[in-house]
């Protein structure tokens, strides 16, 4: 199945079953602070859209995707080759498990950024893709962790989460130089994704951000988050306190 995002700058083929990116990974590659020449991990790339979306906003990035699914990182490969053609932009995707990392990935990155699987007890997908790439077995924290541990001293690593775990990342986290940016439907509703960012060796205080309001009470998508998901504009997280 072939997938069109940011009004088609990035052109994406998913899984016909199983787990496909979507909202979440645009939002999460609008979030990385990533500037040209700098060097970014994505931890858990899937088909790599997210990478492909930070790469379409900052293409002199060099970006690595790990996937632990070989065929989804082959297929990220072969999305990176088709965008690259289309706009110069390259990734790299590797298939190994994010806690096993290939010698040349052990080491620090400017950027590191992860959709980690945020589900924890409760009904899996009968759908056993879709449930490894929801489910995280208890290694949320172990993720976020690891993500904090591959970034270079004033790097940031960068998650979206189910915001009703919130609490828990905070607890994997520093305890400072870290912010939460909540993504609420529409205004005056629980959000239900909070990105959290956090920057290594900073000493700023914990921060929670105004966010961002996805939807109007129309249902229709409002002009800040429509800049984001149709135009490819950052997230505006107010990164100065860090």
């Amino acid at each position: 199945m072939r997938e069109t995002f940011l009004d088609g700058r990035v052109k994406a083929a998913q899984p016909a079953d199983g787990f496909r990116s979507g909202l979440d990974a645009v939002m999460l590659a609008a979030a990385v602070p990533a500037v040209a020449g700098q060097s970014a991990l994505e931890l858990g790339a899937g088909s790599g859209v997210a990478s492909l979306c930070l790469l379409a906003r900052v293409p002199a990035v060099t970006v690595t995707g790990v996937e632990r699914d070989a065929a989804l990182a082959a297929l990220a490969q072969m999305n990176a080759a088709g965008n690259a053609a289309a706009n110069g932009a390259a990734a790299r995707f590797v298939a190994a498990d994010i806690f096993a990392l290939p010698p040349d990935l052990k080491r620090d990155f400017d950027q590191v950024f992860a959709n980690p699987p945020f589900h924890g007890e409760g009904q899996a997908s009968p759908d056993a893709a879709r449930a490894a790439a929801l489910q995280d077995g208890g290694r949320l924290g172990d993720w976020l962790a690891l993500g904090v541990q591959r970034t270079v001293s004033g790097g940031c690593f960068t998650a979206i989460l189910r915001a009703d775990r919130l609490n828990e990342a905070l607890a994997a986290l520093p305890e400072r130089g870290v912010l939460a940016f909540p993504l609420w439907p529409r205004a005056g509703a629980a959000p239900k994704r909070v990105i959290v960012q956090a920057r290594k060796g900073s000493r700023a205080p914990f921060a929670l951000a105004p966010g961002l309001v996805l939807h109007r009470q129309d249902g229709s998508w409002t002009p800040e988050a429509d800049a984001v998901l149709r135009c490819g504009a950052a997230l505006a997280l107010p990164g100065a306190h860090l």
